[in-house]
């Protein structure tokens, strides 16, 4: 089986005690939690995420039968300012420690190139290596906390390719750096045309490599507009133009009970797009 969870800022806004049951019955089972947009009423600074913090977070998905699935921390580790990299690498420790005590085998992360001036070409070797230098501190404390940190490959960012993917991972070569795969995020003006086959390319490089999934759908927008200017508008899962049976497929064969949280949804449609996605993947 799937385990189909929320991204949970993607839903009401109401304290996290209401919200988990509202949740739970829409028929979710886990959440993806970023802090920072989930929980906007409490700081999440390293200082914050004290013991007593994630116990009170843990007992309370554990009252409503749920699992967080992953901790966001989608902080930028090509930052040229070692003053600031270094806050954003305890950040990242921080999470560690937080997921390590909430339960959770995941913090989850992203690799846009840093805005400055005569910054790479996010595709670039430069670009590349600067973010190996960059993380492989943040993945040595990931596995001194036995925690997978989940990297999403984007388009749009340094890591922007099954390729890349694939040879990051063996640069970095730990078991706990792994892969949140994204479909959508893999697209853009491009590549959309082939995505069959930019989505097949991912799964055989990078299958044995995904920890967890993201859902969600897309439909095109305005050139440059859109998702970080891909031209697409990320929408739930089910509602747009994307065929998810090979996906599906792969899943069901080779990654069982698997999380898979929904992204881009509404409270409207969350429901909906829970149950489209779970009669798909009973379906294949």
């Amino acid at each position: 089986m799937i385990q189909l969870g929320l991204r949970l800022h993607d839903a009401e806004k109401l304290p996290m005690e209401e919200l988990l049951p509202v949740i739970r019955a829409k028929g979710f089972t886990c959440a993806h939690l970023a802090l920072s947009k989930a929980m906007k009423d409490y700081p999440c600074h390293p200082a914050a995420l004290t013991p007593g913090y994630a116990h009170y977070l843990k007992h309370l998905f554990e009252k409503n039968s749920m699992d967080i699935a992953l901790l966001g921390c989608y902080q930028n580790l090509t930052e040229p300012d070692p003053s600031l990299l270094r806050q954003i690498q305890d950040k990242y420790v921080s999470h560690f420690r937080f997921a390590s005590l909430l339960g959770c085998g995941m913090v989850g992360t992203e690799t846009p190139m840093a805005n400055y001036k005569n910054h790479p070409d996010p595709r670039s070797d430069e670009a590349f290596s600067i973010l190996v230098h960059n993380l492989k501190p943040v993945v040595n404390a990931a596995q001194q906390f036995g925690i997978i940190l989940a990297l999403e490959p984007v388009a749009r960012h340094v890591i922007w390719c099954p390729k890349r993917a694939r040879q990051l991972l063996d640069e970095i070569a730990s078991p706990n750096l792994q892969i949140l795969f994204d479909p959508v995020n893999l697209l853009d003006l491009e590549n959309v045309h082939r995505r069959d086959q930019v989505f097949a390319e991912a799964l055989e490089l990078l299958g044995q490599d995904i920890a967890m999934v993201h859902l969600k759908d897309f439909q095109f927008a305005n050139p440059g507009g859109g998702l970080d200017g891909s031209g697409f508008d990320a929408i739930g899962a089910g509602t747009g133009q994307m065929d998810f049976i090979p996906i599906m497929n792969y899943l069901k064969k080779e990654k069982p009970f698997i999380y898979a949280t929904l992204e881009n949804t509404t409270p409207e449609n969350a429901a909906s797009c829970r149950a489209n996605m779970q009669a798909l993947y009973e379906s294949v």
